[in-house]
């Protein structure tokens, strides 16, 4: 097949470069050429910007596309109305984060979208409007190529050249040794997909010509925080120890859900990691087992020269652990 694929350099698009490759598909990027420019040197590139210049787009044709960077609603009108004479089908890359209530859990496909507020413009740099933002762009490409899309609604990704670093604080934290500072219930759920499962069951589904809408994230049967932490502690054979602290306890601590401390959200949210994917896995959406996925992306942070991470540095954890003892002994003294 001829695949052109929007970005393709980053995460997950260079993991679906990859698979794309192997598989013996030509591969067309478009992008700005601003990171790892020096990928993929094998394939044709071509530069422009989704935001106003898509001349390189014009007058080609594939058989495919798929949508890796598309942030608001203008970007993906605009190119999809662009190429709808030119390819067959659109592969649009979304996320979860479409959804409006998380209080619920098992959200399937059908499931109420967020909105923008009244007189809020898209702001593809505004993390509070993801959500409603990538639900006008799944629109918009529908408008522009009725029954030619697939929406694949992600979940977390995670894996090697994950720039986000929230797997990463845990695979890190947890192969080191001594006390670690776990959030709420350790039967908290969790869900999560290692970019190569991913990018492959994409690739897949291109192949086939595949559409509609599916939620793509795992594992296939239910996994909670603890077991997340007790794989990524094996995966290292470390000695690290969790203590569980109370979620009300962090939120009056002003620690950031999601931000402090990756994955944690308030049960009152816990929907968020109990999305319904059962109609990606029949269609062949499958998952390695978990401590594969943190072998090797601890291999990779190995390799990488220690970039950066979000979530609690090391005195912050500590502060927390010595404050939720503290208060845990005058309780029980009490």
């Amino acid at each position: 097949m001829r695949l052109l694929i929007l970005g393709g350099t980053r995460f997950l698009g260079r993991c679906l470069v990859e698979r794309a490759l192997a598989r013996n598909h030509q591969v067309t990027l478009f992008n700005r050429r601003q990171s790892n420019p020096e990928l993929f040197a094998e394939v044709e590139r071509l530069q422009g910007n989704r935001d106003g210049d898509l001349r390189t787009l014009q007058g080609r044709t594939w058989d495919s596309v798929i949508d890796i960077c598309g942030f608001t609603s203008e970007q993906v009108r605009a190119t999809s109305k662009l190429l709808a004479d030119s390819v067959n089908h659109y592969a649009f890359i979304s996320s979860i984060s479409v959804y409006r209530d998380f209080t619920k859990s098992g959200l399937d496909e059908n499931g109420a979208l967020e909105q923008l507020p009244d007189g809020v413009v898209e702001d593809g740099c505004d993390p509070e409007t993801y959500g409603a933002r990538k639900a006008l762009a799944e629109q918009a490409a529908e408008e522009a190529m009725s029954n030619r899309v697939l929406t694949v609604r992600a979940g977390m990704i995670v894996g090697a050249h994950d720039s986000s670093g929230r797997f990463l604080y845990w695979v890190r934290r947890t192969a080191g040794s001594g006390e670690l500072l776990a959030p709420g219930q350790p039967d908290a759920p969790v869900q999560l997909i290692d970019v190569r499962d991913l990018a492959n069951w994409i690739i897949t589904m291109v192949e086939s010509g595949k559409v509609g809408i599916y939620n793509a994230t795992g594992p296939a049967s239910p996994l909670t925080f603890q077991q997340m932490l007790e794989q990524a502690r094996a995966a290292s054979s470390s000695s690290a120890v969790a203590t569980w602290v109370d979620e009300q306890f962090l939120l009056d601590q002003n620690v950031k859900p999601f931000g402090d401390l990756p994955f944690w959200l308030p049960k009152a949210h816990k929907g968020f990691f109990e999305i319904n994917c059962r109609r990606g896995i029949s269609c062949g959406l499958v998952f390695r087992p978990l401590i594969e996925t943190v072998r090797d992306t601890l291999a990779w942070d190995r390799s990488s020269f220690g970039k950066s991470q979000v979530g609690l540095s090391s005195e912050r954890e500590l502060e927390l652990l010595r404050c939720w003892k503290e208060r845990s002994a005058i309780n029980k003294a009490v």
